[in-house]
C-alpha cells in the first residue's frame, strides 16, 4: 500500500469570496505505517482527510492509492469519524457487517469477518447489543471494527477520540496502538492533540494555520511497543515541545 498526496489544493467559495483551506500539500503513507497529521483548529485537517477519503474533490493536485487516482469513496479506504456514526436500530454485529453487506459479501463471509473483528476489538460478547447499551469508547471500537471488516488498504481516522473523556481517550490510544501492532493495518489519522500524535505515530506531519500547509515532517523515534509510561520520558516531552513550538510559530505568523 502506498498513499501519495501531491501538490494538493482545496479552495471553497464563500459569501466573502474564495477561501483557501489547503495549499500545496505533499505527504505519503507507506504499508504498515501509523502516520498522524496534527494542526490547530482551522488548519484544514478534516478537509485533508475527507479529500483522501474521496468525500471532497481537490481544487488542484492529486491523491493516489497504489498509483490509482482517488476520484471518490472506495473500499480501499476505511473511515472512522469523531462521532461514532453507528446505526442505532442495528446490533453491534449488524453495524460491523454493514459495509460487507454493501460489498455483497456472502452471509458466511460477513459472519466470519464480523466475528473476527469483534474479537480483535474485544467486543465479541456484545455482538447482540445495541449502540445505546455501549459506552463511548465501546462505540468507537465498533466503528473501528466496522471500518476494518471491509479490509481497506488504509484506515483513515478523523480525531476518533476527540469526543471521549480523558481516561477513556488514553485507554483508546493504547488500544489503537496495540490494534495496529496486531493487525499491521496502515493508518492515517488527524488530531489537534500533540501528545496523542507523538504517542501513536511513527511520523507526524505538522500543518500550518490556514491555509493549511505541511510545515514539518517529524520522525518519532520511540519504541514500537510503547505504553503510557513513555509519556513520562524526556524524549517524548522533547517531541511534544518541538511540535507545539512549530504550531505556535505558525499561529503567530497567521495572526
Amino acid at each position: 500500500m502506498h498513499l501519495e498526496v501531491n501538490h494538493l489544493y482545496k479552495q471553497f467559495t464563500t459569501r466573502r469570496g474564495s477561501l483557501v483551506a489547503l495549499k500545496d500539500i505533499n505527504l505519503h503513507v507507506e504499508q504498515g505505517e501509523f502516520v498522524c497529521v496534527v494542526g490547530a483548529s482551522g488548519s484544514g485537517k478534516s478537509t485533508l482527510l475527507r479529500l483522501v477519503a474521496g468525500l471532497e474533490t481537490p481544487t488542484a493536485g492529486e491523491i493516489l492509492v497504489d498509483g490509482i487516482p482517488v476520484t471518490g469513496p472506495g473500499s480501499d479506504r476505511g473511515m472512522v469519524f469523531q462521532r461514532y456514526t453507528l446505526y442505532p436500530w442495528m446490533t453491534v454485529a449488524e453495524n460491523v457487517g454493514f459495509g460487507l453487506k454493501l460489498q455483497r459479501a456472502s452471509k458466511i463471509e460477513r459472519r466470519q469477518l464480523t466475528s473476527y473483528y469483534l474479537e480483535v476489538v474485544g467486543l465479541a460478547e456484545f455482538a447482540k447489543a445495541f449502540p445505546k447499551e455501549l459506552s463511548g469508547g465501546m462505540k468507537q471500537r465498533v466503528a473501528i471494527a466496522r471500518a476494518l471488516a471491509s479490509q481497506p488498504k488504509i484506515l483513515l481516522m478523523d480525531e476518533p477520540f476527540g469526543a471521549l473523556d480523558v481516561q477513556t481517550k488514553e485507554a483508546m490510544q493504547q488500544f489503537m496502538l496495540e490494534l495496529w501492532q496486531r493487525t499491521g493495518t496502515t493508518i492515517l489519522t488527524i488530531t489537534h492533540d500533540v501528545s496523542e500524535a507523538v504517542f501513536l505515530a511513527q511520523r507526524v506531519y505538522v500543518l500550518s494555520a490556514r491555509p493549511g500547509q505541511v510545515r514539518e515532517e517529524v520522525f518519532v523515534d520511540l519504541p514500537v511497543d510503547r505504553n503510557y509510561h513513555v509519556k513520562r520520558t524526556d524524549r517524548f516531552r522533547n517531541y511534544e515541545i518541538e511540535i507545539v513550538d512549530l504550531l505556535r510559530a505558525q499561529t503567530q505568523v497567521a495572526a
